[in-house]
């Protein structure tokens, strides 16, 4: 079965709180909107930004023979998807959102089963031009499954050194992360590329946009050799602006990560691929819940 994309890992139900604001002062009780649970976490999130913007996906992950995992497979109806069982259940999120700013803060209950391993059967027949793991325990194993494809990863709020991670940032050939734990998000980026196969490291700021660091050189000069550390191209591109009101910030990682792959698999130049991860991200935050509405090929601006 050939697909653009296959997804491995990373879904879960986000339980959506909005507050006032946050931090969130003390007090007994506070009365807020609606309490939803959506379809939530990162592997959703990404599978269904690629099912958008009209790639082809397969998805494949372990959730739990509960109320959560019927709601995954009711919400991932339209994509071809292969579920194992998660002896713990279903992975959760409670989000706490500020009305006043659209910020998160994320509880998130992971059900990790120590030696869990996500079964080979439920993507062998897959013939993807990418793969994309979620940073889950049991996808570690996948990568000696995919010689010769191009692998990409999300290490979410990484602060540099949590071992964990490090499979995960060093075996990948994409590797997305977010600045939130960093002191020096270029030397992590760089870090990232000395000791890993990665070709380009992308680094997301929040409002402030992103940073890309790729092994290009910065120099104009043509090297006779790989370049060194302090020689890799890094690159700041903005933000896009909001194309309505904010809602809230849920998914809009997820959706960057989207939109970026599919420049990247349609053959867009790097600047291009920056600019349209970056509109994938801004139409999330315009948009209730963590991955309601993911934004359409149709929808993105011409370049």
């Amino acid at each position: 079965m050939k697909r653009d994309v296959l997804v491995l890992g990373g879904a879960g139900v986000d339980t959506t709180v909005y507050v006032p604001r946050l931090p969130l002062p003390y007090q007994d009780t506070y009365q807020v909107p609606p309490i939803m649970d959506r379809i939530g976490s990162t592997g959703a999130g990404v599978t269904l930004g690629c099912h958008a913007l009209g790639l082809a996906v397969a998805f494949a992950d372990l959730i739990g023979d509960d109320p959560q995992g019927a709601l995954i497979r009711h919400a991932l109806r339209d994509v071809e998807c292969r579920f194992g069982p998660a002896a713990a259940g279903t992975r959760r999120s409670i989000l706490l959102v500020g009305s006043d700013d659209g910020r998160r803060t994320s509880f998130y209950d992971a059900k990790v089963t120590p030696g869990e391993r996500l079964p080979r059967e439920l993507y062998s027949d897959v013939r993807p031009r990418h793969l994309h793991l979620s940073i889950m325990d049991f996808c570690r194993h996948a990568y000696d499954d995919f010689d010769g494809v191009p692998i990409s990863t999300d290490l979410h709020d990484w602060d540099g050194v949590n071992d964990y991670h490090k499979d995960f940032a060093y075996r990948s050939d994409l590797v997305f992360l977010s600045a939130a734990a960093l002191r020096d998000p270029a030397a992590a980026m760089r870090g990232i590329l000395d000791r890993g196969r990665a070709h380009t490291v992308v680094c997301t700021l929040g409002a402030d946009g992103c940073l890309v660091l790729t092994r290009e050189p910065l120099t104009r000069e043509p090297l006779t050799r790989e370049p060194q550390p302090h020689e890799y191209g890094l690159r700041a591109f903005p933000a896009a602006p909001l194309p309505g009101p904010m809602a809230d910030s849920n998914g809009a990682g997820d959706a960057f990560v989207s939109g970026f792959l599919y420049g990247t698999l349609t053959g867009r130049p790097l600047e291009e691929c920056a600019r349209l991860a970056a509109v994938a991200g801004a139409h999330a935050c315009t948009v209730p819940g963590t991955h309601e509405s993911p934004i359409t090929e149709s929808a993105l601006p011409a370049s």
